[in-house]
């Protein structure tokens, strides 16, 4: 196991009917600006209850912080928390909302240009100051709720991440009858973001991870029991309970301490969102069994124990093993209705040069745990995918 440092301060609010707790929580004489996406939040109810819980502080509301958030959008948040002196943001939301949240966060602080802080990320670990933040997580799939990082679009750079301790929130509610409403797609694409995310953490090469490896393998199992129930039941407490809760143990620096990371299958599928539109978690079904694929060899290990694992594969030859292993998770994305093929969503073989060339130019040429994706490995895995 390697070296590492672990931290994690969000205080998490579970349960059904909570949010008058964000009065104990959120500073008294604080000015909040509360941010949201579309009006999902306003028709079911959820914001006049955030509201209620804020009580009598000054409010002020931002809404339209669209899917993939726009770096452009963000700043006129962020020029708002400086114009009106905003001490405390909240967010009422998913994935994209949490993560433009602390993006404002940070660029109301920042003295330089704000688009350095996704140029390299380094820059955005060097902001010393921040606007604390809390969240209202609506949506199960990210795990922004728990974390550090977030991802912005930009004209200029595509999709971007970013990361600073100051922007873990400081607490996040997670009511999973918030989620009752989302759209099936929303539900089962949260799985499968979910599920990668462990994913990206786990199936790398064998780093002596064991009590990580085994959270990540009672994670996955979970999934793979509740990811087509929670879809069918939406109103099942319990089962969206543990979906909400996977989610965001998935993404919050527990199973990924002391081991390796992978997250090329991320790097490659933001480009297909940048591209062509498609959602995030559908993305990473149709990139991560090609990737396997491709880099059988150098995971060989750890694909055979995620076989056995988490699927019972323990008859045939090593390749026959890997390759049910890689059929078995494919099925399981296919069972959530998220189609698997680059070719179900309009992507052309032609347009894999443009695919490529994208990763060049974002410096995504030595990707993956062993930095071993290069541009034409790149390539392979995407030929792989159609």
């Amino acid at each position: 196991m390697y070296n590492f440092d672990f931290y994690n301060p969000t205080k998490i609010v579970f349960g059904k009917d909570r949010l008058d707790e964000l009065d104990n929580l959120v500073p008294k004489n604080a000015k909040v600006l509360v941010t949201y996406g579309g009006g999902s939040v306003k028709r079911f109810g959820t914001l006049d209850k955030v509201l209620k819980g804020l009580k009598g502080r000054k409010v002020i509301e931002f809404a339209g912080i669209e899917p993939n958030p726009k770096f452009e959008t963000l700043m006129r948040a962020a020029n708002i928390v400086k114009c009106q002196d905003i001490d405390f943001l909240l967010a009422v939301g998913g994935g994209s909302v949490m993560d433009g949240t602390k993006f404002i966060s940070l660029a109301a602080s920042c003295e330089g240009d704000p688009l350095d802080l996704l140029r390299d990320r380094m820059a955005a670990m060097k902001i010393t100051k921040a606007i604390p933040l809390g969240t209202v997580c609506t949506l199960p799939a990210t795990g922004s709720e728990m974390n550090m990082g977030g991802v912005v679009t930009s004209k200029e750079l595509g999709k971007r991440g970013f990361r600073n301790p100051l922007v873990f929130p400081k607490f996040s509610f997670l009511d999973p009858t918030l989620t009752y409403s989302l759209p099936e797609t929303q539900v089962a694409n949260g799985v499968v973001d979910t599920y990668v995310h462990v994913l990206e953490q786990y199936l790398t090469f064998p780093a002596e991870g064991r009590f990580q490896d085994r959270t990540a393998e009672g994670i996955l199992l979970t999934l793979l029991e509740i990811g087509r129930e929670t879809i069918d039941n939406p109103t099942d407490y319990d089962i969206r309970a543990n979906l909400v809760w996977c989610a965001t143990m998935g993404l919050n620096g527990l199973i990924g301490a002391g081991v390796p990371g992978d997250w090329a299958t991320h790097m490659i599928g933001h480009e297909l969102t940048a591209m062509f539109g498609i959602d995030h978690g559908k993305t990473l079904a149709v990139i991560l069994p090609s990737l396997w694929n491709v880099l059988r060899e150098s995971k060989a290990k750890k694909l055979l124990q995620y076989g056995e694992r988490v699927f019972n594969i323990t008859e045939g030859t090593e390749d026959e093993r890997i390759d049910l292993a890689i059929d078995k998770t494919r099925e399981f994305f296919e069972s959530l209705g998220i189609k698997t093929r680059l070719s179900d969503y309009g992507v052309k073989k032609e347009h894999i040069d443009d695919i490529v060339t994208a990763l060049e130019e974002h410096n995504m040429v030595a990707i993956g745990e062993k930095g071993e994706v290069t541009p034409e490995v790149s390539r392979k895995i995407l030929e792989g995918a159609f």
